[in-house]
């Protein structure tokens, strides 16, 4: 009886395993299927068969990165631990190093792109620990890997990855790189300043004059790239990127929409005072009022060169950081005021559900996709208006426990 009671278990476990290869087989033969067409694209935007072969030799889906795709550490981690990761004593202290070190070259740098070298700084900071990461072996991967995964397995990316994989070609096929050294994160961005392939292509340049654009192995020419691209990009020269912002107890939140920008002089009006009254910007420069976790915690006026960081990241906490830690660079101090930590943001299952109740409510007429833009901050304040509760347009867990009640 035990030995047909083996034998059951062992046909079962091998029909599993079947099971699991032809499902795997199946999915090779569609990324297979998916190779062989992209390459006819390549071919029509120029890309030679010889390169695309070679570059495509032996890729194959890499699932790490479409894991990697999905927990993006700017928009899950709560805010204030991706900033005080990303603006650590740790790394403070190191960029203030780097700052001595290529004294010289951000000097040159800054003469010629007039970018401020702490916020160039700052950039190689978070992006890749001043060029830490580029030796870690569980961080970088092969860039043609990367982008084919994610054009392939990814429809939100995957046309974001066939240009990108495009560009990457490209590069190749100029020989600014070698294929063994066309490497970077599970996106495809490259190098010290973490530059995708289709920025490179734009605004990549050859700063240390060896003939090559090399963001890989010359932190002069990732420096100079990234000034390049923030001065294109519109980069207002010896002009801050935002500061913190003391709001009155009287406030009105409904000032507060991330879109409408107002004259530092009549944020002032409405009793907005900055923490660091030292730097505060100029009376007639223009800024909108952030406030990233609602009225808890801690409020910033964003003003151009704000706006500017995030063409590298969209993302508020990654501007966010790389102003703070240049600020920090030049000798600024930590955040004044403190941040909501007991109150974790919501999951994205949990912002779905909030639409969605918000619709039901008749507030939201958008999609439910989690993704709190204008429209659901708009629903969220006329909701919290009419149930009494500030509105500060938050998407946080007592609104949604309030809305469950409701």
């Amino acid at each position: 009886m035990a030995s047909i009671r083996h034998i059951g278990l062992l046909a079962a476990a091998l029909l599993i395993l079947a099971v699991a290869m032809t499902a795997r087989a199946q999915a090779d033969e569609g990324f297979r299927r998916w190779v062989s067409e992209f390459r006819a694209v390549a071919q029509a935007e120029g890309i030679a068969p010889a390169v695309f072969d070679a570059a495509f030799a032996d890729v194959v889906p890499d699932p790490e990165v479409l894991e990697k795709a999905r927990h993006q550490p700017e928009f899950v981690k709560p805010i204030w631990d991706y900033l005080a990761h990303a603006a650590s004593d740790m790394r403070v202290r190191n960029g203030r190093e780097m700052l001595e070190r290529h004294r010289d070259v951000l000097g040159a740098i800054e003469a010629e792109y007039a970018v401020d070298r702490h916020v160039l700084v700052a950039i190689w900071g978070i992006e890749s620990s001043y060029g830490e990461a580029l030796s870690n072996p569980r961080i970088v991967k092969p860039i043609i890997r990367s982008l084919a995964t994610l054009a392939h397995g990814d429809p939100r990316r995957a046309q974001f990855a066939r240009n990108q994989l495009i560009a990457a070609l490209t590069i190749l096929q100029r020989g600014d790189v070698s294929a063994a050294e066309l490497t970077g994160s599970w996106a495809g961005a490259m190098g010290h300043t973490q530059f995708i392939p289709t920025t490179f292509e734009d605004h990549a340049v050859d700063f240390d004059g060896d003939g090559a654009r090399n963001v890989w192995h010359s932190p002069a020419d990732a420096l100079a790239s990234a000034a390049n691209y923030l001065k294109a990009s519109g980069w207002v020269s010896g002009r801050p990127w935002g500061q913190e912002a003391i709001l009155p107890e009287d406030f009105d939140f409904h000032l507060a929409d991330q879109s409408t920008e107002r004259s530092i002089a009549e944020w002032r009006r409405h009793g907005v005072r900055h923490a660091d009254e030292g730097a505060a910007p100029r009376p007639e420069e223009t800024a909108i009022l952030v406030l990233p976790v609602g009225a808890k915690g801690p409020a910033f006026l964003m003003l151009r060169n704000h706006y500017v960081i995030r063409r590298y990241n969209k993302a508020l906490a990654y501007a966010l950081a790389v102003g703070h830690l240049a600020d920090r660079l030049g000798g600024g101090g930590p955040f004044v005021q403190s941040w909501p930590v007991t109150e974790l943001p919501l999951a994205g299952t949990d912002r779905e559900e909030l639409q969605k109740l918000l619709a039901e409510a008749g507030y939201y007429d958008g999609p439910i996709d989690g993704l709190i833009g204008p429209r659901s901050i708009a629903a969220i304040r006329a909701y919290q208006s009419e149930a009494g509760l500030t509105p500060d347009g938050h998407a946080g867990a007592v609104l949604l426990e309030a809305l469950r009640g409701s």
